[in-house]
């Protein structure tokens, strides 16, 4: 528990949770199994606020074990076409990052580690200790920030602590090992480690660059390191899930809910239905990965 009060009249923060991560407990229990997990990445928003709850509880029922909730930017860094088609969808009906807050207790409820991956920008204008305090009271595990380093993370860090939240920073092949270690020392619940230098999106190879980088950011201190970006199929999950703690696949999923043309939404039914078989199938291949 945190305290009430969240800072001094001179402005100091107060309080520290000792509220134990959601997620590492998620890495425990299947380490225990020997089995990776799976972390699957949903826009919140899209194909439109209602359908998207739907969504999610479809991940976490047909295998998911911790969701991404991402929040759609009109401006990205690292989001391929297919993503960024979606969060245009979701921002064209109006999502607001008020919204967000229930998709989080709709993975909660589920029985899912809800995350929240997000660019900075928005955490930033909607209030850090704001945004720490609505997310923890939602349920929330963990945010996952694609554009902050922990160098200029100071507030964050203050925040996260304060309410019990993981923080989960990114590392590329193209990483050092100084850096490696500054992130895995700052890092709480996993690192994200970017499997290539480039934007999302479904690739037909994976290469062998994400399992030096699972090696050498454990060795930099690393507890749990999971790996994203590319990963589409089943023997791409099965791939990947060998060596790494989690296997996050983002891409392969929205997909489900376009149209050919990669640029409406499907109807929705329709779009649930492939959602929950491509779901079944990346989650057979990533937990059946190392048997």
């Amino acid at each position: 528990m945190t305290n009430e009060t969240a800072s001094t009249p001179s402005g100091q923060p107060l309080g520290l949770s000792h509220k134990p991560s959601a997620t590492e407990a998620m890495f425990t229990a299947f380490k225990a199994e020997d089995k990776p997990a799976f972390i699957g990445y949903l826009p919140y928003g899209f194909p439109n606020p209602e359908v998207s709850l739907d969504a999610l509880r479809t991940m976490v029922e047909h295998g998911v074990d911790a969701v991404e909730i991402g929040l759609p930017y009109s401006d990205p860094i690292m989001d391929g076409p297919v993503i960024q088609a979606a969060s245009q969808i979701a921002l064209r009906n109006g999502e607001r990052i008020n919204g967000v807050f229930k998709a989080v207790e709709t993975v909660a409820n589920a029985g899912g580690v809800p995350l929240v991956m997000s660019y900075w920008n928005l955490i930033f204008h909607y209030g850090v200790e704001r945004f720490a305090r609505d997310f923890e009271n939602a349920g929330g595990a963990g945010l996952i920030t694609a554009d902050l380093i922990p160098d200029e993370a100071g507030e964050w860090i203050e925040a996260s602590d304060r309410h019990g939240l993981d923080r989960i920073f990114l590392v590329s092949p193209d990483s050092s090992d100084e850096r490696l270690r500054l992130v895995a020392r700052n890092a709480r619940g996993f690192v994200y480690a970017a499997s290539r230098m480039g934007v999302t999106g479904e690739r037909d190879t994976l290469g062998t660059s994400p399992e030096t980088l699972v090696e050498r950011t454990r060795k930099a201190g690393a507890t749990n390191v999971c790996v994203g970006i590319g990963v589409s199929t089943a023997a791409q999950g099965a791939q990947v899930g060998r060596y790494a703690d989690g296997v996050i696949v983002g891409s392969a999923l929205v997909h489900t809910l376009l149209n050919d043309d990669n640029r409406t939404a499907r109807d929705a039914a329709e779009g649930l239905a492939l959602l929950a078989a491509k779901t079944d199938e990346l989650a057979e291949g990533i937990h059946n990965a190392r048997r």
